[in-house]
């Protein structure tokens, strides 16, 4: 049986995806397959009541039916991190935990899919970092990164002096199209230089990078006010607090973006509704905005959302809802398969690379020089 633990230079980088999508392959190939997530960090509460979706998604996807307690035996939440600094957490007691959790998941399985939690160092505190737990369940290692500016070679090459010999490789993840030459002819021979393979660059998908106005307003509890289509997708929130001339200027050059500002602010509404990159608008303190606003909205097919709380806390729920991926369902993994199937090594990931079992009743053997990241620019 081989264990592949999918981890990441920082969180949000699309590893619940990349883990099941690979799972699924695996499985395509005739594999049995079996995912675990040792420490949950997706949370609804300071108390550790556990928002994470991802086992579930997993069940759901894979096919399986285990316990949760099982795929996800730690719940990393504020609480559990103050008790584990105040000592009341035995390290080597919840390594006992993850490791009979996964024997009991592993039992008759051909490959084991780990999922890292929020980021590669996530859980020093009680030593069980990615790497850590790569160590303790024998697993190779698939680092995930981002890729927006060459300072982020200085992340990968960190993660990989951690990971250190489970390193199967480097993905890149949601690469932007005016990334994708720099990040070919420069950072990929850089780092395959210093015997770090790249296994794929994966182009960013705008399905799989934002949240649509309709799932938002669904987070946010908010009120439509009128009747535009909320199929739009959002990346970015901008908070209307400036004058609105100034703010003219600065929402022109952006895109895909939600303007959040009081609801008793029409002036700055009305300058939001002549910039393109705006696909609506959240008002916040309940405070209805003129029905001018509201119609001129409409007109221009930006729908406005009215939520009672105050704009900070509105600002932080929505992005929280964009980081943490609350659109990821089987259609998300349905379409990152196939990304990975277009623009990765998958044979590369899921071969042993010493001529191990594909599932198919084919082997394969792989040399050093045989990872191949063509069309990764496609």
């Amino acid at each position: 049986m081989r264990t592949l633990l999918v981890t990441a230079t920082e969180a949000s980088t699309g590893k619940t995806a990349v883990a099941l999508a690979l799972a699924e392959l695996a499985a395509e190939r005739g594999l049995s397959v079996g995912y675990m997530k040792p420490k949950g960090t997706r949370l609804q509460s300071n108390v550790g009541k556990t928002l994470d979706e991802d086992p579930m998604l997993a069940r759901e996807v894979l096919g399986l039916d285990a316990e949760m307690h099982d795929l996800e035996p730690i719940v990393y939440s504020p609480t559990f991190i103050e008790q584990a600094i105040r000592g009341r957490e035995d390290p080597g007691e919840l390594r006992e935990q993850v490791r009979e959790s996964f024997d009991s998941l592993a039992e008759g399985k051909d490959l084991m899919v780990i999922e890292g939690g929020g980021k590669h160092t996530t859980g020093g505190i009680v030593d069980l970092t990615d790497p850590e737990v790569a160590d303790l369940l024998d697993a190779e290692v698939l680092l995930l990164s981002k890729y927006r500016r060459g300072g982020d070679v200085d992340d990968v090459l960190a993660a990989v002096d951690d990971v250190g010999d489970r390193l199967l490789g480097v993905l890149f993840n949601a690469v932007r199209e005016g990334d994708f030459d720099g990040l070919d002819t420069e950072v990929v021979p850089f780092l395959e230089g210093r015997d770090v393979p790249v296994l794929g660059v994966i182009p960013r998908e705008q399905q799989l990078a934002g949240v649509t106005v309709e799932d938002l307003a669904a987070e946010l509890s908010a009120e439509q006010l009128n009747d535009a289509p909320g199929d739009a997708f959002v990346e970015r929130f901008l908070v209307g607090a400036m004058s609105g001339d100034s703010a003219l200027r600065h929402l022109r050059r952006t895109k895909d973006a939600a303007l959040v500002t009081g609801g008793d602010r029409p002036d700055l509404q009305r300058v939001a509704l002549e910039a393109p990159g705006v696909k609506v608008l959240i008002l916040t303190g309940g405070f209805r905005p003129p029905g001018a606003v509201v119609g001129a909205a409409e007109e221009k097919g930006v729908p406005v959302l009215l939520v009672q709380s105050d704009t900070l806390t509105t600002i932080e729920r929505a992005e929280d809802v964009v980081r943490s991926g609350r659109t990821r369902d089987a259609e998300t993994v349905a379409a990152m398969r196939d990304l990975l199937h277009d623009h990765a090594d998958v044979e590369a990931i899921l071969g042993d690379g010493e001529g191990g079992q594909l599932g198919d009743g084919e082997t394969e053997t792989r040399t050093d020089d045989d990872t191949d990241t063509d069309g990764a620019d496609e």
